[in-house]
């Protein structure tokens, strides 16, 4: 491609990105409660939407992707669709990044390299299995854990400090 031909192409061209507006496509839940979407005459269902980075915004950049993670498109702005779109992609946010603050480890036990949690959350009592030395539990920031279970569900430990000599124990090995 010639510099001319470049410059009069966007970045989102160049990269391949597909943007998901009000005007080229329509959300909606189905009975199931997923989420479907209607763009260039064809319906995706399932979909689900992912974050761009960073995970916490929750508002903009949101990746809309087949249930094999073939992305359908990007939506650049939440804002921009209809409160009732919105809030339709909102839920479905909730669920994808529930993720629960440990308050409280009871036990931690393992055997042939997973170990076996039973804890307290802001969610209730919970019991998950995490696959050793895979990444599963790691610092998302200086004092915060984030624990991942073989299931993909996603728990955190908000300030580690916070632990009781008892509870640190339990789980310092697998820090």
């Amino acid at each position: 491609m010639r510099m001319e031909e470049h410059q009069g192409m966007e970045l989102a061209d160049a990269a391949g990105i597909r943007y998901l507006t009000p005007s080229n496509s329509e959300f909606a839940e189905t009975t199931g409660h997923l989420l479907s979407v209607w763009t260039k005459g064809e319906v995706h269902s399932p979909v689900y939407v992912h974050c761009s980075f960073p995970h916490t915004n929750q508002r903009s950049f949101l990746s809309i992707r087949t249930a094999d993670n073939k992305e359908i498109g990007m939506i650049r702005y939440l804002d921009a669709f209809p409160q009732s779109t919105a809030s339709i992609i909102e839920r479905q946010l909730k669920i994808r990044y529930f993720t629960p603050e440990i308050t409280k480890v009871i036990a931690v036990s393992e055997e042939f390299g997973y170990s076996y949690w039973e804890v307290e959350t802001t969610a209730g009592r919970c019991r998950f299995t995490v696959r050793n030395g895979s990444g599963s539990v790691k610092f998302a920031a200086e004092n915060r854990l984030l624990i991942i279970d073989v299931d993909g569900n996603r728990f955190v430990i908000p300030h580690v400090d916070q632990l009781s000599d008892k509870e640190y124990r339990m789980i310092e090995t697998r820090l």
